[in-house]
């Protein structure tokens, strides 16, 4: 626990601080950008404004204060008559009072006269090239649009212009300017503005989105309580699918998924280890048997049974038939152990009904007068012919220990289906209930009880049958009715047309 609580410590941050700060982030991001575009479309809605008022008041201003030929008059923009001498010597003209606004005129020869620079702003003064332009554009008739300019003071102006004269051939215009400072302010205080709502709207997003966030994230925090519970003797525990959100649904289908794998591997595990112990017990007791009957033979013939030929006669030969018995069970343990590890099928293209016809003579002989049909139809497969001989062997040798030596009937075929190769053995034995068939194939597994048998055995011979057709890519099944009859079915693929 002490390892966990460290490891959460020194680990990065939770899931939902790290949802809650970049969510603020792309939040603020999205902000400023709106602020960025809000501070320009405003800007510009501002100056084009003032532009216009400006063209308004530029057409408003009467001309006998600006031209030197027309006599003044009373004006309110003149107060108390004041007049004031052009540069030319001229008269005496109005003096104007254009507070934060500046006035010049520019003649068509390119002479500039600053009209309010005694009471007013100063006017900035273009270039000439620029005044030319604008002039070429008022014979042209085309509109004129505002310019933001800086006079020789330094203070940014947005300045519009009228022509006087002739309208085809304009003697010269008015440039009318206004200081932009109060529009600045005006934008700088909307800004303000816009930024305290910003910061309070982020502040009421965070306190509307933590109970949220917390909500979302209550599914994911109970899989971290169920997976903290998990351990190898609790796998049975499950989560639910349908929790309303797609990805949390599909991470506890992929934790359950992986539950159900590490429960079947933890049972096939447990059942392999159950498994290997009675396989190691019934081999213990199957060797234990005849080592323990020649241990006992070996101990008569060393007390001086081997002087009394009576005595050495019964000895020797049931000590050679389980010697018989423990290299055969040997045998075959060596066999599923090669079986099980990696199986090495030597493959050919074999007729299993010529194979068949040649273990005839030998299969008669095993059955000790019971009566065998054979029925084999010509079927060409890609196998291993010593194994499946040994397959044949072993389940006819299974039929003749549980049928009867009299009336016993034993019937082997040979077929096909599609692209499979079949092998069918069946009996007139007593049969085998239903409760016994599906451990049938377990190593040293045997019904005594339920069939009669002469000979005793390991239980191994289906053993090694199932892992020959397993290791060919078959598959071995059984059918078996109570005191009518049992049939083995092997089959497997490799079919050659």
């Amino acid at each position: 626990m002490n390892l966990r609580m460290r490891a959460r410590r020194a680990g990065p941050t939770s899931l939902r601080t790290q949802l809650l700060s970049r969510s603020l982030i792309v939040l603020g991001l999205l902000l400023m950008l709106i602020g960025a575009l809000q501070y320009i479309l405003m800007k510009d809605a501002l100056f084009r404004n003032q532009a216009d008022s400006l063209a308004l008041q530029v057409r408003s201003i009467p001309a006998e204060l600006w031209q030197p030929d027309r006599e003044p008059r009373s004006c309110p923009a003149v107060p108390n008559n004041e007049t004031r001498s052009d540069h030319s010597g001229q008269e005496d003209r109005p003096l104007l009072f254009l507070p934060n606004m500046s006035l010049a005129m520019i003649e068509a020869g390119g002479h500039y006269a600053d009209l309010a620079v005694d009471n007013g702003l100063a006017a900035p003064k273009l270039t000439a090239e620029a005044y030319a332009s604008i002039m070429e554009r008022f014979k042209e008739r085309q509109p004129i649009p505002y310019e933001v300019t800086e006079n020789a003071q330094g203070d940014e102006q947005i300045v519009v212009f009228r022509p006087y004269g002739k309208p085809d051939s304009p003697s010269g215009m008015l440039q009318l300017g206004m200081d932009t400072q109060p529009l600045h302010a005006v934008l700088l205080r909307q800004l303000l503005i816009f930024g305290v709502l910003a910061i309070f709207a982020m502040a009421g997003g965070i306190a509307l989105y933590l109970p949220l966030l917390r909500r979302t994230l209550s599914p994911l925090n109970r899989m971290v309580e169920t997976v903290e519970r998990t351990d190898a003797g609790n796998l049975a525990e499950r989560l639910p699918l349908l929790q309303g959100q797609q990805e949390i649904d599909r991470l506890a289908e992929s934790f359950n998924g992986m539950l159900e794998r590490l429960e079947d591997a933890f049972d096939a595990e447990r059942e392999a280890k159950e498994q290997m112990r009675r396989f190691i017990a019934d081999a213990s007791h199957e060797l234990r048997t005849p080592l323990t009957s020649i241990h006992g033979f070996l101990e008569v013939l060393g007390r001086g049974a081997a002087d009394n030929p009576e005595q050495l006669r019964t000895a020797l030969p049931s000590m050679h038939g389980e010697s018989k018995r423990m290299k055969k069970l040997v045998e075959d343990l060596l066999l599923l152990a090669k079986l099980d590890r990696k199986p090495e099928l030597h493959l050919q293209d074999i007729r299993l009904n010529q194979l068949l016809l040649e273990m005839e003579p030998h299969l008669r002989m095993l059955a000790q007068g019971r009566n065998i049909t054979i029925q084999a139809l010509p079927v060409l497969c890609r196998c291993d012919s010593d194994k499946i001989k040994q397959v044949i062997y072993n389940l006819f040798h299974n039929a003749v220990q549980h049928t009867d030596s009299v009336t016993g009937q034993i019937t082997i075929t040979v077929d096909k289906t599609k692209d499979l190769a079949v092998l069918q053995v069946g009996d007139n034995g007593s049969g085998i209930p239903k409760e016994h068939l599906p451990h049938l194939f377990e190593r040293f597994y045997r019904i005594d009880e339920s069939r009669t048998r002469q000979h005793g055995g390991a239980g191994l011979g289906l053993s090694i049958t199932q892992s020959i057709i397993d290791a060919h890519g078959g598959h071995m099944s059984v059918d078996s009715t109570v005191n009518q009859g049992t049939v083995f079915r092997a089959e497997w693929p490799g079919i050659i047309p």
